[in-house]
């Protein structure tokens, strides 16, 4: 084990773990990340805090879960006071974050981070993410793609943007995967004598569904679930039912483009229709899956830089999602704030060359929260030097072979008023209502709300969660117990939700 291996963080936005070779996905072309997961430690059953943005985020980047990092949804700043991983690592590394932050002041460094590269700046018109003195900054995509001729559509209250939309359009060569891949691979190859840790931040495959590779599957031939376009039954939550009726029945267009012109100098907010047939949603799917092909091959612009600079030996190289994404899933599409597997369930590969160069699988279920103290630990904190408030654990052992995986993971949904519109007034009446989740050892899952009909879940039998058990007589003291396990969790970490009498 090298002293000070240099870490490598990469994190996608709204990919689903069934998009990769490791999970089952046998036909999308991701060759960079299956030859990653090829030599990583595959954690089979990874899940986030919470499926939205930016607590997502929080969490990965503090090892504390959103409520105690001050991050409880979307449009809500890092607080100072909630170290990231760049704060707590040792004082030898350089320390960068390229790519997506939604954590606030996207354009500002922050947060420890020697290094910054910012791609985004829709977010700045955000009176909570920007000081007024940095209201006319620009991200470095902003200016990368001025100096290519493009011209940027979106007025915000501080000038102008390049919207997501208009991002979607553009070639190959200039779109922010490619851009994200090149820049951190420069940042390896200029930092070859000292140990680094980089967070590169991917924003695909997040919508809008659209990219250079909207033709490369064909629709007709993207394979579904069970799940697809099947509408939730009486016993699954009213907010879940609402947003499937909304999807489904109101026919939502959801920012779907309908034109396969790549021209980025178009009006694209007039061009989308509404998602009416099977094909329809066929095609969003196949569009969802171009975009994860255009994020491998930004990361493979990454990987590529480690195996020329010789640096992949001493390299920890971590590969997950804040989030995953619906689909037309139990009908409906992005379907954030949800615990099911195709939301709250994400990647999670981690490649340790010393400690293995071969694919090994580990089952059981771990929380996104015990990212940073295990990495802190690879980086050679450990013992009494590991910071007290970290609310995850160090995983070490369990890649060592020295413990094994079998605890619960945790999750939560503070109900509040939504950041954006989420389709209509009975669906954001219903996000007000707050969730808390456990995935047990034994592969049961049980979400509990005060406000809406709770759920509970034999993954052993019932993988795609169609079967609702929580009523069933014969599981009532697995759910008394399953919620006692929550309620001891709630202790620990200071929150505070009452949960319904079971």
């Amino acid at each position: 084990m090298p002293d000070r291996p240099n870490v490598l963080l990469i994190c996608t936005d709204q990919q689903r773990r069934d998009t990769m070779a490791c999970y089952g996905n046998d036909w999308v072309q991701s060759p960079n990340v299956n030859a990653l997961a090829d030599e990583s430690y595959v954690f089979e059953n990874c899940y986030v805090t919470v499926a939205v943005c930016s607590p997502a985020r929080a969490s990965l980047l503090t090892g504390l879960y959103p409520h105690t990092a001050g991050v409880i949804k979307n449009s809500v700043p890092l607080p100072e006071d909630s170290p990231t991983i760049a704060e707590l690592a040792p004082e030898e590394y350089t320390t960068a974050k390229f790519g997506k932050w939604h954590l606030g002041n996207d354009l500002v460094q922050q947060h420890g981070f020697d290094e910054w590269v910012a791609t985004e700046d829709e977010h700045e018109s955000n009176p909570t993410h920007t000081r007024r003195e940095h209201r006319f900054r620009h991200s470095a995509y902003f200016d990368f793609l001025r100096s290519h001729g493009y011209r940027p559509h979106r007025h915000t209250d501080d000038g102008f943007a390049f919207s997501q939309q208009q991002r979607s359009m553009l070639p190959e060569e200039h779109t922010m995967a490619t851009f994200l891949g090149e820049n951190v691979a420069d940042f390896i190859r200029c930092n070859t004598d000292s140990p680094w840790l980089m967070c590169a931040m991917f924003f695909e495959p997040h919508p809008p569904y659209n990219g250079p590779f909207n033709d490369m599957y064909d629709p007709a031939e993207v394979p579904t679930s069970p799940l697809f376009l099947r509408q939730p039954d009486s016993n699954t939550p009213l907010w879940h039912r609402r947003r499937a009726e909304h999807h489904l029945v109101d026919g939502v267009s959801d920012r779907f483009r309908v034109s396969d012109e790549m021209s980025p100098s178009l009006d694209v907010g007039a061009e989308s229709r509404p998602l009416e047939t099977e094909d329809d949603w066929r095609a969003l799917r196949a569009r969802y899956f171009g975009l994860v092909t255009l994020m491998d091959k930004g990361v493979g612009k990454i990987l590529n830089a480690l195996d020329e600079t010789g640096q992949a030996d001493r390299t920890v190289v971590v590969f997950t999602s804040d989030h995953g994404d619906g689909l037309g899933d139990r009908g409906m599409l992005g379907t954030k704030r949800a615990f099911y597997e195709e939301i709250a369930g994400v990647p999670l590969l981690m490649r340790v060359p010393w400690m293995s160069r071969s694919q090994k699988r580990l089952a059981g279920s771990i929380g996104q929260v015990d990212i940073v103290p295990t990495l802190l630990e690879l980086m050679g904190v450990d013992g009494t030097d590991m910071p007290d408030h970290l609310q995850g654990q160090s995983r070490v052992g369990v890649l060592d072979g020295t413990a094994e995986l079998c605890g619960d993971v945790f999750m939560q949904w503070y109900g509040h008023s939504p950041t954006v519109p989420l389709g209509n007034d009975d669906i954001e009446r219903m996000s007000n209502v707050s969730w808390r989740s456990v995935v047990t050892g034994d592969r049961w899952k049980l979400n509990l709300s005060p406000g809406d009909q709770c759920e509970l879940y034999d993954l052993n039998a019932d993988p795609f969660e169609m079967i609702n058990r929580f009523a069933d007589p014969d599981c009532q003291d697995r759910v008394r117990d399953m919620t006692a396990r929550i309620r001891i969790w709630q202790q620990a970490v200071d929150d505070n939700l009452t949960l319904p009498s079971v």
